[in-house]
């Protein structure tokens, strides 16, 4: 019996601990959910990915082709998406050998095809943290990468995406803890552009919402298909309980 008591106070602390490290640091933009179903926003989406992510980072469980179902051919993917030595029908995987990662970043970048997903907590949808995540690298100095974020403190990706948006310092100011006055607590209060980017403000963030589309239907390929077969049972459900309804009423007329 104690060991059993242990084991689910364990796990308890486990999933406490988890959902807590799922929180964000600020409060979380909002993800423009309709570029889900945008098939130009998941194109362009995919191209980042291809371009700015998939060289440290895998999508294991994401194979090429699949990217038919976003309205690319066979050869356009080819084209634009593929290394030399890649096919069509091969998952997404990198060739950044792991101890190198762990050496350079100070551990395996992860694997995105269901990040957006796994994001998920109290403060947002996962697809409201990557968006807001892309969105908030500042430089610092004193980080070995050069850069840090908003969203994720400490964090080991450097910004890869800096040439779109430029750079950026964060600026903070000090302030009393509410709840205890004798500490301080630096808050954010905006940021300084540095250096401009490529892009200007507006479509560095439509470009990032491009992204966050592409990861978030990465994580789930059907999942416009299965809101709209959702939709069309509940009409099914709703002609049949009339149906029913009227049959049964029907059958029993005559039943005092």
């Amino acid at each position: 019996m104690k060991k059993l008591l242990a084991s689910l106070l364990a796990a308890f602390a486990v999933v406490t601990g988890a959902q807590a490290a799922g929180g964000a640091a600020i409060a979380l933009d909002k993800f423009p959910t309709e570029r889900v179903t945008d098939l130009a926003a998941l194109q362009n989406g995919a191209k980042l990915f291809a371009n700015y992510c998939l060289n440290c980072h895998a999508a294991a469980f994401m194979r090429f082709n699949r990217l038919k179902d976003i309205g690319l051919t066979d050869q356009q993917i080819k084209d634009n998406l593929l290394f030399p030595t890649d096919k069509v029908g091969d998952v997404m995987k990198v060739s950044l050998n792991p101890k190198d990662a762990k050496d350079w970043f100070g551990g395996v970048p992860p694997d995105l095809t269901l990040v957006a997903r796994s994001r998920a907590s109290h403060d947002g949808s996962g697809a409201d943290y990557l968006y807001t995540y892309l969105r908030t690298f500042y430089r610092d100095d004193t980080k070995a990468t050069g850069w840090n974020n908003l969203v994720f403190p400490n964090v080991g990706m450097p910004h890869v995406l800096w040439e779109l948006q430029g750079q950026r310092a964060a600026k903070f100011v000090e302030a009393a803890d509410p709840h205890d006055a004798s500490k301080k607590v630096h808050t954010f209060e905006g940021f300084e552009q540095l250096t401009p980017g490529k892009m200007s403000p507006q479509e560095f963030d439509s470009a990032m919402a491009d992204l966050v589309a592409y990861l978030q239907w990465m994580g789930e390929p059907v999942q416009n298909q299965r809101k709209q077969i959702g939709v069309g049972v509940l009409i099914f459900l709703a002609i049949f309980t009339f149906i029913a309804w009227r049959l049964n009423a029907a059958f029993w007329k005559d039943v005092k």
